[in-house]
Order: structure tokens, then sequence, then C-alpha cells
């Protein structure tokens, strides 16, 4: 029993740390500086260089050649139609259970006007799914989006 405890004791104290550093729900109005690729982009933060933003649930084409990936087919449109919505413009920023990637960059679900941008990208074409644990909220609406836009032949599916 007692060998039970010395295990279940710091299990929960590890689940009660995860779960109150949460930041699900958490919001956060902002200025986009710049847009980097067709699902990351800079936001103003009082620093010269900004503070770079992934969008959650998504993934679009690369826009250039790196070490471990190749530019992706319809790559640039996606930077293009990104940049066309947030360049300049307030945006609000919501997060999931995970605030940042391995990368420091903030992880989040954007809104601008009354338009989920995440969602937008899927729709129309720009991006497909790409959810990865413990940011999923959308991940399901995602997966439907990216259907009807095979479907429907739209952006990269064309």
């Amino acid at each position: 029993m007692l060998k039970r405890l010395n295990f279940l004791v710091p299990a929960t104290i590890i689940c009660f740390l995860f779960l109150s550093f949460s930041y699900k729900g958490e919001e956060r109005y902002v200025k986009v500086q710049r847009v980097i690729d067709g699902d990351t982009f800079v936001i103003e933060s009082g620093g010269k260089k900004g503070e770079r933003v992934r969008l959650i649930g998504i993934d679009a084409p690369e826009t250039r050649k790196t070490a471990r990936k190749e530019v992706g087919y319809y790559g640039q449109e996606a930077k293009e139609y990104l940049r066309s919505m947030l360049t300049g413009k307030n945006v609000k920023l919501v997060f999931d259970v995970g605030k940042k990637d391995r990368y420091g960059r903030l992880l989040a679900y954007v809104y601008i006007g009354g338009k989920f941008v995440n969602a937008d990208l899927v729709e129309q074409g720009y991006a497909v799914t790409y959810s990865l644990a413990p940011n999923v909220q959308y991940a399901d609406f995602f997966i439907k989006l990216e259907r009807r836009a095979r479907v429907a032949k739209r952006g990269l599916w064309n």
C-alpha cells in the first residue's frame, strides 16, 4: 500500500501543476507586425523583433527551403492570403492548454473581427489540419473544414 501511495502522491501533484498552468481561454489583443508564412506571424511586443505566433491546429505549406523541409505547393499563396488579412491589424489571440511550442512561439487561435483565422485558412484550402496535444480544442472542426475544402477543390486541393 505504501508503494502505491509513493507513486500516487507525486502523480497527483504533477497533474495538479499541469492543470493549474493551463492557459485555455486566456485572451490577448495584439497588433500584427508582419507575416512569416501561412501559419506564423510576428506581433508587436515592445521590442524591435516582436514575438512570433503560430496558429494552433493547422499547417500551411512551407514558403522557403530549410534543412528539414522543402518549399511546399501553395505556400506563397497561403502566406499572401494571411499577409493581406493580418498585417498591421489588431487581432485577438485565444490560448488553449499550452501557450508556447518548443521553439518559444506563442500558440493561439486568432480572430480578426468576427473571422476565426485558423478555421478560415483550412476552409479556403490554404492550410491542412495539424492538431498536436494538448491543444486540440477545434481538431474535429478543422477536420470537417478540410474535408469540405477538398471536396470543393479549394486552394491547395485544386
